[in-house]
């Protein structure tokens, strides 16, 4: 979500309204292959025949058809509502218009480049379909079993076209798999056609949420005809002055100036040691058009299109980009921000999206030494506020539909270690799954930038996280975060963040009470439900802090160094601390890494401020916060071990 640097913020909570009856998580573990298919035959799995009915009936590799769907929906349905950028069903079959392309963007909307690009034909492939299978446009939008023979029959156009037969070999497929990406350059359709086929040779299952089990079995012998790809002749794109690894489709346009500052990152001593996922809340040309103008004091490393993973990068990573609404996480973290809303959840993250995040995610870790977890790779709305006045109004995105694990498990960094919750000061990985966490949450209409929430509406979601209550039970008040709500309860509402733990974050064990875990957080003890710890893996290796004296401990949104270091003409420190917020003493809260020395950047000279005192940074609550390392004391939490009668 777009954000500026110091003092400027746009509030995205309205008033406390009534708490609803929040569901509580599932285990939301997706099925191997193996358990897969256990789950049974065909006829159990209604999609898997569908998908195996129009391969058979146009003469398409199953494997194939199957590898181009996952990539295009993840075999999600969506219930028949488009994705951000006008796609349909399990195939993404495309039907843009003008109105979408604006995506509720007023400014968007009076553009006049934008009726030429709804005529493009690449994106309506629903029209083409309808027209390939005799099939309406209707049903190919709504009905799963004819969008998917839809998909089908326009893959064995693309690939009659191509080499004039439909082979059984799926590796004689690559180019007609490239072409149905629709992508115009050669490295984007390349790309699509990689991630299908490294889907074909690892196979893959998962039940969707709809309830069905689609799988598709390993073929690791597959040789893909990747020379297809020169009789697509498509052209090469630009991609002078940007920094993505090969696999990512990338060009630069520049933000304007004024929206980021020119720096030296990390060969000038500030460290780069995060990276924030965004989303745009608006369609991906509108967010590049905000980017570049001078007014809107924002910008992003790099901005991310929901179709096809295609990135544009506006900011250089040594630069500081203002993508966090805190300038001292801007200092040390690069920005990625993908085109979606976080309040629409069948506005689907795609799987381009999650995958091409995960190259970029895995290029810039290994280029500046970050490290691939929940503590370092974060959502924009688990940056902390500034100062105080800003804390209530920070960002809530990626929002509750953003799947980390998923994601994670794409970085290769799944929460490792036993499901379950070890004893009182022990540490938690809250791991809830997605697609079986369903969890009530109410979306009202200033939740929605595109107007498309016309009432207030309770709804069962899938969902990245586990409500927090006063008490261990059902029915006790959501716990309500003091920036928020003050001394009141929570509430459901999608965007109060201060009443949820999400995937990947840790924390330390204060108590079980049945099938209830409490946890530290916020300065309280909160409770979730957690039976037979099914939302939990331990964690271990963990480095925990607590209050080293006998007083509460200030909280910090920034780690900035004292006002006293500040030489003349550098600026005055705005570090203070977060009034609403203290670490008890009593309690622990896991730190994310080792202490880091507070620092400053002057842009109009360069030069980099250095403080005396270092700071660690915490999992405090949704949000990570700092203290300073000597106001506590810290421990290594060690492995739990069970005894064992003799």
């Amino acid at each position: 979500m777009l954000r500026a640097h110091k003092g400027t913020s746009r509030r995205r909570l309205p008033a406390v309204i009534a708490v609803g009856a929040p569901a509580v998580g599932g285990i939301g573990l997706l099925p191997t292959i193996a358990e897969a298919q256990k789950a049974g035959g065909v006829a159990d799995n209604p999609r898997q025949q569908d998908f195996a009915t129009a391969a058979a009936k146009y003469h398409v590799p199953t494997s194939v058809l199957l590898g181009v769907a996952y990539q295009e929906s993840a075999w999600e349905s969506h219930n028949g509502l488009p994705s951000r950028s006008g796609g349909y069903g399990p195939m993404r079959l495309t039907d843009v218009t003008k109105a979408t392309l604006a995506g509720g963007d007023a400014g968007m909307a009076g553009r006049s480049d934008l009726a030429s690009t709804a005529n493009d034909p690449a994106l309506h492939t629903l029209q083409a379909a309808s027209k390939a299978t005799g099939l309406s446009v209707q049903s190919l939008r709504t009905n799963p079993a004819t969008n998917i023979e839809g998909g089908a029959a326009l893959l064995a156009s693309y690939e009659r076209k191509l080499i004039g037969a439909t082979p059984t070999d799926p590796g004689q497929w690559y180019g007609a798999v490239a072409r149905y990406s629709q992508a115009k350059d050669k490295q984007a359709a390349t790309a699509f056609a990689q991630r299908v086929y490294r889907t074909i040779g690892g196979g893959h299952a998962r039940s969707t949420l709809d309830g069905q089990t689609v799988r598709l079995a390993a073929d690791p012998d597959v040789r893909p005809a990747t020379a297809q790809m020169s009789h697509l002749h498509l052209a090469s794109a630009a991609t002078a002055d940007t920094e993505c690894p090969p696999a990512v489709r990338c060009a630069f346009l520049p933000s304007a100036v004024g929206n980021s500052q020119v720096s030296n990152r990390p060969a000038n001593g500030i460290r780069i040691d995060s990276i924030v996922i965004h989303d745009t809340e608006s369609s991906y040309d509108s967010a590049i058009a905000t980017f570049q103008d001078p007014k809107s004091k924002s910008s992003a490393n790099c901005v991310m299109r929901s179709a096809d993973g295609a990135v544009t990068q506006m900011v250089p990573t040594k630069d500081v980009a203002f993508h966090a609404g805190n300038y001292s996480s801007n200092l040390h973290s690069i920005g990625i921000e993908h085109e979606g809303y976080a309040v629409q959840a069948a506005t689907w993250y795609t799987e381009a999206e999650y995958e091409t995040t995960a190259y970029l995610v895995k290029y810039l870790s290994v280029r500046f030494g970050i490290p691939l977890d929940r503590q370092h790779i974060v959502g924009h709305d688990n940056v902390a506020g500034p100062n105080s006045s800003l804390v209530s109004a920070m960002h809530w995105d990626p929002g509750t539909s953003w799947d980390w694990q998923h994601f994670m498990d794409l970085l290769g960094v799944p929460a490792q270690g036993e499901s379950g919750v070890g004893p009182v000061g022990s540490v938690v990985t809250v791991t809830p799954g997605f697609a079986k966490n369903v969890q009530a949450v109410q979306v009202c209409p200033s939740d929605d930038p595109t107007g498309g929430t016309p009432a207030c509406t309770e709804e069962q979601r899938a969902s990245n996280f586990v409500y927090l209550r006063t008490a261990p039970d059902p029915a006790a008040p959501l716990f309500g975060d003091q920036a928020i709500h003050g001394t009141a309860a929570g509430t459901d509402r999608i965007n109060d963040w201060g009443s949820t733990a999400q995937a990947g974050q840790q924390f330390v064990v204060a108590g079980c009470s049945g099938d209830w875990t409490a946890i530290w957080y916020s300065g309280s003890k909160v409770w979730f439900y957690n039976p037979h710890g099914v939302n939990t893996t331990r964690a271990y290796g963990v480095q925990v802090v607590k209050a080293a004296g006998t007083a509460p401990v200030a909280v910090y949104g920034s780690s900035y160094p004292d006002l006293s270091e500040y030489p003349v003409g550098f600026g005055a420190s705005t570090q203070a601390p977060l009034s609403m917020y203290t670490v008890p003493t009593g309690q622990a809260y896991v730190a994310t890494s080792q202490p880091a020395a507070t620092d400053d950047y002057s842009p109009s000279s360069g030069a980099v401020l250095i403080g005396a005192k270092k700071m660690y940074t915490i999992q405090y609550n949704h949000r990570l916060v700092l203290v300073y390392a000597d106001d506590v004391s810290a421990t290594e939490v060690a492995p739990y071990r069970k005894h064992t009668a003799r």
